[in-house]
């Protein structure tokens, strides 16, 4: 079942297109692509952004790896390293303290006409494009230093995704309910 979608290509542009959509307005109407509140996250004075993460992680965990069991859905995980931690890491810190936005925002604040968004955008664009010019030349060397020997945390714990779930969940729900009480 799995294969018809992957050779059906019509149908993933549609579904592609459709959670983009969805992804955006969810970002919108939580209030995460507003230059305030990325600041007052930064501030730690607003934990608007780590409570839309958290929850996303809650819904989103436990409906891939059900898709994965039915056999709708499968993993493709690149091993990480160190190097690319580090530099995806200051790539991003340097746009995000630039611009007070990540990708996923600056698209979101795009969408409801934020004028520094769309240089954002531009930056994103010249960033991939310089990325997929040097690609070739740091891929077999500096982008493998010291590479990761796991891609997920149930592997990394060497247990069951299974098992994982339920305490993930429990955990989650705790820490946004305790932000919420605090008022953050």
């Amino acid at each position: 079942m799995l294969s018809d979608y992957h050779k059906n290509r019509t149908f993933q542009l549609i579904l592609g297109l459709i959670t983009g959509i969805a992804f955006g307005i969810f970002l919108q109407k939580g209030g995460v692509t507003y230059y305030d509140v990325i600041l007052g996250q930064l501030l730690l004075t607003d934990f608007t952004v780590v409570k839309l993460m958290v929850t996303a992680i809650l819904v989103g965990m436990p409906g891939v790896y059900l898709l994965i069991h039915l056999k709708h859905a499968k993993l493709h995980i690149n091993i990480g390293s160190v190097s690319t931690i580090v530099i995806g890491g200051l790539i991003f810190g340097a746009g995000f303290a630039v611009l007070g936005l990540c990708p996923g925002t600056v698209a979101g604040a795009l969408g409801q006409g934020s004028l520094d968004a769309f240089f954002g955008i531009i930056g994103i664009m010249l960033g991939a494009g310089l990325f997929a010019l040097i690609y070739p030349k740091i891929k077999e060397n500096l982008l493998i230093y010291k590479k990761m020997s796991y891609t997920t945390v149930p592997e990394m714990l060497g247990i069951k995704p299974a098992y994982l779930i339920p305490v993930i969940l429990i955990l989650g729900a705790g820490f946004i309910y305790v932000l919420e009480n605090l008022g953050l």
